[in-house]
């Protein structure tokens, strides 16, 4: 098993930057691809990024591209979300996502964190 516990998240300024980060404890992240989700209020929970076992990244063009950046560190057992040029539409929960095969879809992703808040004010 593995728990993830998201944070960082925060009430910020729209153009304004966060990172989040996911720490995950019961095994090492290493054999398992991450992944990066929110669900905005009154919508579906939508993929934002993805970062492999490799450490290559997928992003979602529609939301990510440009503007936020997934990461690792195996050694901390961590995963980060870097996310600039924040807009009022990225207001969201965001959840961090383990699987053994990395892609776009929640249904590739075996274990989740709580999730972490992301208010961002006009």
């Amino acid at each position: 098993q593995v728990q993830l516990v998201e944070s960082g998240g925060g009430l910020v300024q729209a153009g304004g930057s966060l990172r989040l980060s996911c720490v995950a404890s019961g095994r090492t992240i290493s054999p398992y691809a991450m992944a990066w989700f929110r669900r905005a209020p009154g919508k579906d929970r939508e993929f934002v990024g993805a970062i492999t076992q490799s450490a290559g990244v997928i992003y979602s063009a529609d939301v990510a591209r440009g503007r936020f950046t997934c990461s690792r560190d195996n050694a901390k057992n961590t995963v980060y979300l870097y996310m600039n040029v924040l807009k009022p539409e990225d207001t969201a929960e965001y959840y961090c996502a383990a699987g053994s095969v990395g892609g776009s879809s929640q249904s590739q992703y075996d274990y989740w964190g709580q999730g972490t808040q992301v208010t961002v004010s006009s």
